[in-house]
């Protein structure tokens, strides 16, 4: 089933590689060609510059964050329709999905910024409880809002609230330690858990359900009644579990484009194959018999409170133990691993053999975030 903004139907086929459309911000292919193509060929930086600011990851990596003089910098605009929804609402998803970006990068979250455009006629006590959302899931995570700014805009020229939101991040006390841990069983070079460090060996794992966020907005937006909610929820406290034990080489939280985005994301900025045991992949019932019924792949749909990690293989058992001390995690499961696939594609492996897992175009659901 696939659903299109009003915009992107008014237009002719041949228009959408000169104009815009809702599939250009759903975290496939379609948006990294136009970041590629776009946004990094006009906004990249001068390696002079780079030196001069200690910048070890910038946009031309795009890592989920940048990395400048050990600071971890993050950015995330939040246009999720509707406002509320089951399990959550925009203002505990902006705190959550920039909590979260900063932290799979290996750093410790510190502070975030945001910035408000309302419409003009916006009610207030809406506003309110956007913000106290804003403000128990900044207490729940332990960092706080240290500076915004807000706008407002005519009657009908915006569809309520958006919300950006930025944060910065320490280099986390235990991330050392974890690649010292990683050194004992395979090289490694990085300074920082970016997409490209995975190698043939590596374990996969996934922190929980899929698809329960991309569902949930999906039924809000349509009207359909399906008994899931969000899973949005900020996973620093997870992260920092996973590092003290240490042996992690990437993390990423499988946000548009789903588990599936993240794992064709990790096989090409690493170069190496990825296989995942479709029977090891969690998944809701509810989740799959409403994507069964849409025409929906759970592993294309997006999450808003799940984290995918490789590790070292030696590793992978402890990670996942301590993975099922938290509540968020508590459905975490080893899915598969980095192999030697032919052309680097990534498989996923069912009862009667291994298919190719096709690369998202960008998530089905649209304004999922």
């Amino acid at each position: 089933m696939e659903i299109k903004d009003d915009f992107t139907n008014n237009l002719k086929k041949d228009d959408s590689k000169n104009f815009i459309t809702s599939k250009h911000g759903a975290g496939g292919s379609i948006m990294q060609n136009l970041i590629q193509n776009c946004f990094v060929k006009n906004l990249s930086s001068e390696n002079s510059w780079k030196e001069k600011f200690n910048v070890e990851i910038s946009l031309e990596d795009l890592d989920d964050g940048a990395v400048v003089n050990d600071t971890v910098i993050a950015t995330d605009s939040h246009v999720v329709k509707p406002t509320f929804f089951p399990g959550g609402d925009i203002g505990k998803l902006s705190i959550s999905g920039t909590i979260n970006d900063v932290s799979v990068m290996g750093a410790e979250p510190m502070a975030l910024t945001f910035g408000l455009i309302l419409e003009s006629g916006y009610p207030r006590n809406n506003l309110e409880r956007i913000l106290k959302s804003m403000g128990d899931t900044c207490k729940q995570a332990g960092v706080y809002v240290v500076t915004g700014d807000t706008k407002v805009v005519e009657k009908g020229s915006l569809d309520g609230i958006m919300i950006n939101t930025s944060g910065i991040g320490r280099r986390n006390s235990f991330l050392d330690k974890n690649i010292d841990v990683v050194k004992k069983y395979r090289k490694f070079d990085a300074r920082w858990l970016s997409d490209s460090n995975l190698r043939e060996g590596d374990k996969i794992i996934v922190s929980g359900t899929v698809g329960d966020h991309g569902i949930t907005i999906l039924s809000a937006q349509k009207g359909y009644d399906f008994d899931i909610i969000s899973d949005v929820t900020p996973m620093n406290k997870v992260i920092q579990g996973i590092l003290e034990v240490g042996g992690v080489v990437s993390i990423k939280d499988a946000t548009r484009g789903g588990l599936g985005n993240v794992l064709h994301e990790w096989s090409e900025k690493s170069n190496v194959g990825i296989v995942v045991k479709d029977s090891r992949i969690p998944v809701k019932n509810s989740v799959k018999e409403a994507c069964e019924i849409l025409g929906i792949n759970p592993l294309h749909t997006a999450n808003e409170g799940k984290i995918v990690i490789g590790c070292v293989a030696k590793k992978a058992e402890e990670i996942l133990s301590v993975l099922h001390e938290f509540t968020e995690a508590k459905d975490a499961e080893i899915i598969g691993q980095a192999e030697k696939v032919f052309g680097n594609h990534v498989l996923i492996e069912k009862e009667h053999g291994k298919v190719i897992l096709e690369s998202p175009e960008g998530d089905p659901v649209p304004r999922v975030c």
